[in-house]
């Protein structure tokens, strides 16, 4: 295992008129139709209304006004929801696009469990420097490694190879890393911990879409950085 006190390169309308039933017919089936839509509908309403008022005391016409204007308020309000549904299912749209664009990549997120194959990888953003206690436990809460570790102020990563402090090898599995540290006059340095993976997939049947990482799932706005795999450098032949 290491401390790298260098972080992970970071990669950084208008109405339609009854002759255009042809091109209207299909829109119909998808908007809210409004009183001020169908005239005929208008008609029949306020000719219903005069046959059943009392006629020793009608409506006047500043009432038939008021009435119309808030027929075309309920119609300007059912049109407006439909916009906004409208205006959701398009920002559902642009998450999905926006989830799908990390799949294979590999990113850092906020957390502190990460799935140990082979290694397993997690960053630190430490207050100031300070001498911090390193612990990994396994899923049931078994501790697998222990050690102390001087870290800088700022950013540093640590890479676990999944050996126990006695040198046995740990199964492959999800692990959690928990870091206490303290100045030179004892006093509690308060350390975030990042888990950096490769996103395997995204489900876009939750709103909003879950990034898996390492058996985890994550939103999109945990993502701290895209990290840009590393190519060893291969030796020079003479």
């Amino acid at each position: 295992m290491s401390v790298d006190a260098t972080m992970p390169t970071p990669v950084v309308s208008a109405t339609g008129t009854p002759s255009s039933s042809s091109s209207s017919s299909s829109s119909s089936s998808s908007t809210t139709p409004g009183i001020a839509d169908n005239f005929q509908t208008f008609l029949t309403l306020l000719t219903t209304q005069l046959q059943n008022q009392n006629p020793l005391d009608p409506l006047d016409t500043n009432q038939f006004t008021q009435q119309l204007v808030q027929f075309a308020g309920v119609e300007q309000q059912l049109k407006s929801n439909d916009q906004l549904k409208s205006l959701i299912d398009i920002e559902k749209s642009a998450q999905a696009t926006q989830a799908l664009v990390y799949v294979g990549n590999t990113v850092a997120v906020d957390g502190s469990k990460a799935q140990f194959d082979k290694s397993a990888t997690w960053n630190f953003q430490s207050e100031k420097d300070t001498t911090a206690t390193i612990t990994i436990t396994n899923s049931t809460g078994q501790t697998a490694y222990q050690g102390n570790f001087t870290l800088k102020q700022g950013g540093s990563s640590f890479v676990w190879d999944g050996k126990g402090n006695d040198g046995v090898q740990w199964p492959p599995g999800t692990y959690t890393l928990t870091a206490t540290g303290k100045d030179s006059t004892g006093n509690s340095v308060g350390i975030s911990t990042e888990v950096q993976g490769v996103v395997d997939s995204v489900d876009l049947t939750s709103s909003p879409p879950l990034l898996s990482i390492g058996g985890q799932s994550y939103t999109t706005d945990k993502i701290k950085r895209v990290v840009r795999p590393t190519t060893p450098s291969t030796p020079a032949t003479s």
